[in-house]
């Protein structure tokens, strides 16, 4: 098997992953996943796609991050990583999606509006 490539993004994150046959590293910005991302939650969310079909030592995962905070990060490559999963197997693509992983959550930042202290939050109204 070749080196599968696929990206995912998650606010301002973006995560460009290399998948290939492997013992199940993970490797992100050249550092262990355990190490990159100390809190076990989010280890699991970068994890679930793999857990789901079962593939968790199977492949070896080289990730680039950039951007964006911790959380919208591990969202990024668990899209990253499920997009690959597909690549390698078509078949997988129903149960990724049935569970999610392979929507990309649009949300974002609402932009700060002129005269207003935030995006929605108003200055407060005086009558007199």
């Amino acid at each position: 098997m070749e080196v599968l490539n696929a990206i995912g993004r998650r606010k301002s994150a973006v995560a460009r992953v290399y998948l290939t046959e492997g013992t199940g590293k993970i490797i992100i910005n050249k550092k262990d996943l355990t190490e990159f991302f100390p809190s076990a939650i989010l280890q699991y969310v970068v994890k679930q796609p793999l857990l789901l079909l079962e593939a968790d030592g199977k492949y070896d995962i080289k990730a680039n991050l950039d951007g964006g905070g911790f959380t919208g990060q591990s969202q990024a490559l668990r899209l990253a990583i499920a997009r690959a999963l597909v690549k390698v197997n078509a078949e997988d693509k129903k149960a990724l999606k049935d569970a999610g992983f392979l929507t990309r959550d649009s949300r974002a930042v609402e932009r700060k509006k002129p005269g207003q202290p935030k995006a929605r939050r108003r200055f407060q109204f005086s009558k007199r």
